[in-house]
């Protein structure tokens, strides 16, 4: 488990130093573009940026709301089962969404080479495009690794779930 805590810490961590510097990024370009006058037009990349950090921030955060209890959810039909039926369909829901999860990791795995072979690059910022598409990727990693661990036991994010209800 100290893997899985420091995981958490490096993921929140990321996720905050992200959104922290989105906001002064973006607070930055307002004021160069309300005081700097001709001088706004070299802050052109913060928008861009932005955009970035902020597809990053949503895909990085997947992991961290699953475990969490924070994807939303159809608990009627769940909460009505005896604890026998309900234990099979929270495993087979935690399987379908991990072999979803690593799908879609997989595609976008292809998406990254496809994209980097062909030599795109962001307008302003000028990054290789493929590397954007690294976050989806990533994104549905941690997501499968925590549909994983639901499923094997190692963390109960249903009982996540039940409690912010």
């Amino acid at each position: 488990m100290p893997l899985l805590t420091l995981l958490r810490k490096v993921e929140r961590t990321i996720l905050v130093v992200l959104f922290l510097t989105m906001v002064a990024l973006f607070f930055g370009s307002v004021v160069v573009r309300e005081f700097g006058g001709t001088m706004a037009s070299r802050f052109a990349w913060i928008e861009e940026a932005v955009r970035l950090m902020n597809l990053f921030l949503v895909f990085l955060a997947l992991g961290l709301a699953l475990e969490r209890g924070k994807h939303v959810g159809i608990t009627n039909l769940r909460d009505k089962l005896p604890e026998g039926a309900r234990r099979w369909l929270l495993r087979g829901i935690d399987t379908v969404g991990l072999l979803f999860s690593v799908y879609v990791a997989w595609l976008g795995v292809q998406m990254v080479q496809f994209v980097l072979k062909s030599g795109q690059t962001s307008p302003t910022l000028g990054i290789p495009m493929g590397l954007i598409y690294l976050a989806p990727v990533i994104g549905f990693l941690l997501l499968a690794l925590r549909y994983g661990l639901s499923l094997f036991g190692v963390i109960d994010r249903f009982a996540a779930q039940a409690e912010a209800e």
